[in-house]
């Protein structure tokens, strides 16, 4: 890999089925490396979802050596036990990113449709048909949370060196001293 290219890791947080995909990007050039989920639904324990979370993305940490990390915000819905539950994957995968010391930025799910679509409103599948194109994808997977984490690098590879509107992170330090009123002390 020379030094123009960096790795790119999205990932679309969920309890049940959590989607990853990684590009690899060269200048103006973009190219999948990996597609790929974790299936989370045969474990009733969330406690154990959230380590099988966890893991799995140091997995892929330490695999493909991502220089940086998007992921999808949770968007706001009526169901708080669902809002907490997808907040705590998140969190779990932001600090499996954040233990290995790679910058992280979030995007809302309006910013990635837009970014692949045009459309802040695209259904996921109109974001997967767009994908197959934009990375040669020869077939969509079953689940389409694999192409959601895939659509979250993608958009953040079109957003690179632009102005950030996402919140982003490249360690602890500068997690902590972004969300001090956070911080119980």
């Amino acid at each position: 890999m020379s030094k123009k290219e960096k790795i790119i890791l999205g990932i679309d947080p969920g309890t049940t089925i959590m989607g990853f995909g990684l590009i690899v990007c060269n200048g103006k050039k973009m190219e999948l490396l990996q597609i790929d989920e974790l299936i989370l639904k045969k474990y009733k324990d969330h406690y154990l979802k959230l380590q099988k979370i966890f893991e799995h993305t140091i997995g892929l940490i330490e695999s493909y050596h991502p220089d940086e990390i998007a992921i999808e915000a949770p968007f706001f819905g009526k169901n708080v036990q669902s809002m907490l539950k997808l907040g705590r994957a998140q969190g779990v995968a932001m600090a499996a990113g954040l233990s290995r010391q790679i910058p992280i930025t979030e995007y809302s799910p309006k910013k990635i449709k837009m970014a692949i679509t045009g459309n802040g409103n695209a259904s996921k599948e109109q974001v997967a048909r767009m994908l197959q194109s934009l990375v040669n994808l020869k077939t969509l997977p079953d689940n389409l949370d694999a192409t959601d984490g895939l659509a979250a690098a993608v958009c953040h590879f079109y957003n690179s060196g632009k102005v950030k509107t996402g919140k982003s992170y490249t360690g602890w330090d500068a997690f902590v001293k972004q969300n001090e009123s956070r911080i119980k002390k």
